[in-house]
């Protein structure tokens, strides 16, 4: 079949061949690396035939074709763009898309997300601490470590070490940032490690008068030598600074000069501009911007808890809660004067609505597969987790979810009112008390409940008043609603009924509905089976003819002699391994017995690599009403009987 004019018709669908830095193919889906997503015109691909979906994910914009068409598609697209049938990963980076807020929020979180362990730890032991000192037994006078003194060496192990990542978190930050903006990071660090010299003025110790910051004399000018603990704006400019100079020195330097100078060169004049402008001045900025946050919350009270608290769910599904961070931790890293962080009870409040939200629907629906998503999102939501129940469950529904806002803005309101404030990060959720000072654990109790009653209560209502939501509850599919990355191949259908399928490797079978893949899991692909394999190895089921054998060697598609067409796919996203830990046996055309070796590829090492093995084995040519009866459980071996297609 010729698939030139599709071909051109998605070349000019997503901007044209100026657009488009590299395209690749995966056992389904076309890969786009674009310069500009913005200028793709969904609505025309969505009317293509051939197209059965797309999505953007890791710089990649991503249309679903099918497997045994996409290969060919996409070589017609790289006849359209002249590259002489090339595919591969693309090699440029993809110009950042959306507007610049929407960029600051993914660099932030791109610069934060990777040190929010360090940051989580450093909080969860400054709760401990907490609660080994805090005044909080005979009427609030007495602590822990008062009535019991054996335990006050632990208290001060625990305070040194809930400290450190806060008194050097330009260090961490250094490291990330400079990496993200495309420099060493190891000198990004080196320069975070220079903003909390010890020979400088502890920032914490800044103000107070038995204090006085060493000055260094540079040509008649008067620095003050003061360092730069629990800071993050000045960080972040200077990493971005060093990361520039870098580059550029790395451009205009010798090859045998450039080991020696660039990094010497990138430290002395970052650092000079540092002290002398770029740190005093973010670090007013900081100041004034966790300042300010904090008078309006303050200012408002329990409104503007309750705004805050409403809309904080709303805000995490566009992405812009990992803005918060910066604030977040500069609010905690001062709570001396701050007093601590306010979001951080906020997110606990909203969590606990959307999970109250999600238990709430387990009572209403009848359906066993949602009530099992539900259950297990609900709880998840409680400890500190929403996604799976936030676009699994309630925002599917849309009730649940604007009640459970509703319940966050009551909590929230109740917290604001009270003036709790989280005094260390943490899960935020039910755990969070370990978070707030405990004399605010009573507070900060009843805010939970009031979000969780309220939102609980509010779902049933809501969902009892309005009959057609509940029916939409009974028929929801019990999958996580996310961008489809795999779909049906279109292929003639035949008719199959009562037909065995043998399973075409060891290992622990269970549905595909519980796939990891959410694709597969929604059964895009087909109805089947998901195998976590045992020992790597892939037979012919059943006699049958080798369809096709991707290039990349992870997955394979085979037609019985029952007309069965499957679908093996060895491990997840295993397409980027290019063929890495993978080994074929058979050529594509092949007629082969059952129990033939097909393909094998190494377990250990596809894990290693980051990837899950879990191997999806599908039937793409299921008729209308047919589908799958699955006989096999737990550990099978190859060769026995997995799954039978029925009417």
């Amino acid at each position: 079949m010729n698939y030139t004019n599709d071909a051109k018709a998605i070349v000019q669908a997503v901007g044209g061949k100026s657009n488009i830095n590299s395209v690749a193919h995966c056992a389904t889906r076309l890969r786009f690396v674009l310069q500009d997503e913005s200028k793709v015109d969904e609505k025309a691909l969505d009317a293509m035939d051939i197209v059965k979906g797309t999505f953007s994910t890791n710089g990649q914009y991503q249309i679903i074709i099918g497997a045994g068409t996409v290969n060919q598609v996409c070589d017609e697209v790289n006849n359209v763009l002249g590259n002489s049938g090339q595919e591969g990963p693309a090699k440029e980076e993809p110009k950042q898309s959306g507007h610049y807020v929407q960029r600051a929020v993914k660099l932030l979180s791109d610069i934060f997300v990777p040190i929010i362990p360090a940051i989580v730890a450093g909080g969860l032991l400054m709760g401990l601490y907490n609660v080994l000192s805090a005044p909080f037994f005979n009427g609030g006078e007495t602590s822990l470590i008062q009535m019991y003194p054996q335990f006050s060496g632990l208290a001060t192990m625990l305070n040194t070490f809930s400290n450190a990542p806060f008194t050097f978190l330009p260090v961490l930050i250094g490291f990330s940032a400079t990496k993200k903006f495309g420099g060493n990071p190891f000198l990004g660090a080196a320069m975070g490690m220079i903003m909390v010299h010890p020979d400088l003025l502890n920032a914490y110790n800044l103000g107070k008068p038995e204090f006085t910051a060493p000055v260094w004399d540079l040509f008649g000018l008067s620095i003050p030598a003061i360092g730069y603990q629990g800071t993050v704006l000045p960080v972040l400019l200077v990493s971005w600074i060093l990361a520039t100079i870098e580059k550029k020195l790395h451009k205009i330097t010798p090859s045998w000069l450039d080991n020696l100078t660039t990094p010497l060169l990138a430290i002395i004049i970052t650092g000079f501009l540092t002290f002398l402008f770029v740190g005093p001045a973010m670090r007013s900025l900081g100041d004034g911007i966790s300042a300010g946050i904090t008078w309006v919350y303050n200012t408002l009270g329990f409104v503007g808890g309750a705004i805050f608290g409403g809309f904080y769910a709303p805000i995490v599904i566009t992405g812009m809660h990992h803005s918060f961070i910066a604030i977040e931790t500069q609010l905690i890293a001062d709570a001396a004067t701050t007093g601590g962080s306010f979001i951080f009870v906020t997110a606990s409040m909203s969590n606990v609505a959307q999970g109250a939200a999600v238990l709430a629907v387990l009572l209403i629906t009848k359906n066993e597969k949602i009530k099992s998503l539900c259950s297990a999102s609900g709880i998840s939501a409680l400890l500190g987790i929403t996604e799976p129940a936030m676009f699994g469950v309630n925002l599917k529904l849309r009730y649940p979810f604007i009640a459970a806002c509703i319940g966050s803005a009551c909590g929230s309101a109740w917290i604001a009112f009270t003036k709790t404030l989280a005094i260390a990060l943490g899960a935020a959720g039910i755990p969070g008390f370990i978070s707030v000072h405990p004399s605010h654990w009573l507070d900060f109790a009843i805010g939970l409940i009031i979000s969780m009653v309220i939102a609980f209560v509010l779902t049933l209502v809501l969902g009892k008043r309005d009959a057609a939501k509940q029916a939409a509850i009974a028929g929801t599919n019990e999958q996580i609603s996310l961008p489809e990355e795999e779909t049906k191949e279109e292929v003639k259908e035949v008719s199959m009924e009562n037909v065995s399928v043998a399973l075409p490797l060891d290992g622990d079978v269970k549905p595909v509905s519980e796939s990891s893949d959410p694709v597969f899991a929604q059964k895009t692909m087909g109805d089947g089976i998901v195998v976590t394999p045992k020992d790597g190895k892939v037979y012919a089921p059943e006699d049958c003819k080798v369809e096709f054998v991707f290039p990349t060697k992870h997955a394979i598609g085979i037609t019985t002699t029952s007309g069965v067409s499957l679908l093996i796919h060895c491990g997840i996203d295993t397409v980027q391994l290019d063929g890495k830990h993978f080994t074929t046996y058979v050529e594509q055309g092949s007629e082969i017995t059952k129990g033939t070796l097909m393909l094998s590829f190494d377990i250990e090492a596809v894990k290693n690599e980051g990837f899950s093995v879990e191997t999806p084995v599908v039937v793409t040519n299921l008729s209308e009403g047919q589908h799958i009866e699955i006989n096999a459980k737990g550990n099978v071996e190859h060769g026995e009987e997995a799954f039978r297609i029925v009417k």
